[in-house]
């Protein structure tokens, strides 16, 4: 029976004071909260009866047996067990989402590519028949690597959730706003925001303000953290407190509804009768929590010399190999460029890793032209790139006074593994078959001449 004024609103915790209302402030940290009175249980995790008549569950992140300072695992109080939202599975097929390994032969051949934004379709798509796979790297059978995808997203889930139990989603949006309807709380997300969804985390996503378009990093490794800032110390680029975790909601709600579920790559339906997302308190550090990228320190040089990247890292995902990523995640903000004597673009290389971008907003300093908001590149591992001609030239030549970049926010996913286009990437997105040829005007300045530069 229904319980609900508005069929579809979900029962929160008491607002927390303060500009972030109905989050918890902190990344990793051990949170509790509680949407009713006497929820939680105190001391203890799991009494022989739990208040309001609850279930006590547990959600793991990790094996039971990884170090504590890895452990990660949230104690759930729910109307329901999960195993009620766990009725025969039905097979179907979402053909737009796919997982890595994905190898389509004769798709196209290698080399660098750049695609501008997805167009909005006319048809209704919401979260899961909106998502679209550009790249796959790694095996998520084995749990390596990662997928990107571009979502487009018109209309809500109704009566319809979804969980991944392959991969923890790193969501980016680039135009309109979602709502995050989780087992744990409510995220409301805007572009210059981010947020993850843990693995085995049940939401159901609505549209606040669409359409929606943006970038999803589906991760199938060992989860997002922060990167570790060695001589740079306690302080900027990505601040723990800044990220944001909501307090408990949940939903008592009678409802014939579906349950998506994606597995090895494929994805499995069930019929359930009520809304999953019934969770009335919760402990632990295994949450969904978003992050405003406007919040990001960056640190640069303030003498001579362009570092690499990776000093605007916002979060990683380990592998097992020391200081090699299984996927970066690197934001590129307004910043001050004071170096002296210093070519300040990105400069040219080759990479041993695979380097994927995204456009949030304005221009990005390395390419003035063809790389627009929305729009995508990727640079695969050891295939040079760098600025065209006119970045070139133009940071070359200029008078080195200091100089505030404005109005731009562009992203890379990085990762140690290659990344393959799927079919959709290569014959259906808007591909820049012209994009190679920004680096054609490059001249040949060298003559031999002593001192010349």
């Amino acid at each position: 029976m229904n319980k609900l004024s508005n069929p579809h609103q979900m029962i929160q915790a008491p607002s927390l004071a303060g500009p972030h209302e109905g989050y918890m402030s902190g990344f990793g940290n051990d949170f509790e909260t509680e949407a009713l009175p006497g929820a939680l249980p105190q001391g203890m995790n799991s009494p022989q009866k739990v208040n309001y008549g609850l279930y006590g569950e547990q959600l793991s992140g990790t094996a039971f047996t990884a170090p504590s300072h890895q452990n990660e695992r949230t104690w759930c109080y729910r109307i329901r067990p999960s195993v009620k939202h766990s009725h025969r599975y039905e097979k179907i097929a979402l053909p737009y989402w796919k997982s890595a390994p994905h190898i389509p032969e004769d798709v196209t051949s290698l080399g660098q590519y750049r695609w501008d934004p997805l167009a909005h379709s006319a048809e209704k798509l919401t979260w899961l028949t909106g998502m679209r796979t550009m790249t796959s790297a790694g095996d998520v059978n084995t749990q390596v690597g990662m997928a990107s995808h571009i979502y487009l997203v018109t209309d809500s889930m109704v009566d319809s959730y979804f969980y991944s139990a392959d991969s923890e989603l790193l969501v980016i949006p680039q135009e309109g706003r979602l709502r995050f309807c989780t087992e744990l709380g409510i995220i409301d997300l805007e572009p210059k925001e981010v947020a993850i969804l843990p693995r085995g985390l049940v939401y159901r996503v609505e549209v606040l303000d669409g359409p929606a378009r943006g970038f999803v990093c589906e991760n199938y490794g060992q989860k997002f953290e922060l990167p570790g800032r060695g001589p740079i110390g306690a302080n900027c680029m990505a601040n723990p407190r800044d990220f944001k975790t909501p307090v408990a909601a949940y939903e008592d709600r009678d409802a014939p509804s579906t349950v998506t579920i994606k597995w090895c790559g494929q994805f499995h339906e069930t019929k359930i009768g009520h809304s999953p997302l019934d969770v009335v308190a919760w402990h632990g550090n295994y949450a969904p929590l978003k992050y405003d990228l406007r919040t990001y320190c960056p640190v640069g040089a303030i003498l001579f010399d362009h570092p690499d990247p990776s000093i605007f890292t916002v979060l990683t995902a380990p592998s097992g190999q020391d200081g090699t990523a299984n996927i970066d995640f690197v934001l590129f903000r307004e910043r001050w460029m004071v170096a002296e004597d210093t070519f300040r673009p990105p400069w040219y290389h080759k990479n041993v890793m695979s380097e994927l971008m995204g456009n949030i907003y304005g221009q990005y300093d390395a390419k003035p032209k063809g790389f627009i908001p929305g729009g995508m590149s990727l640079h695969n591992m050891m295939l040079p790139h760098g600025p065209d001609q006119n970045a070139f030239e133009g940071a070359s030549n200029a008078e080195l006074t200091a100089e505030k970049l404005d109005n731009t926010m562009s992203f890379m996913i990085e990762t140690r593994f290659p990344q393959h286009l799927t079919k959709f990437a290569a014959q259906e997105a808007p591909l820049q078959d012209d994009y190679i040829d920004c680096w054609d005007s490059l001249e040949k300045k060298f003559d031999g001449t002593p001192g010349k530069k």
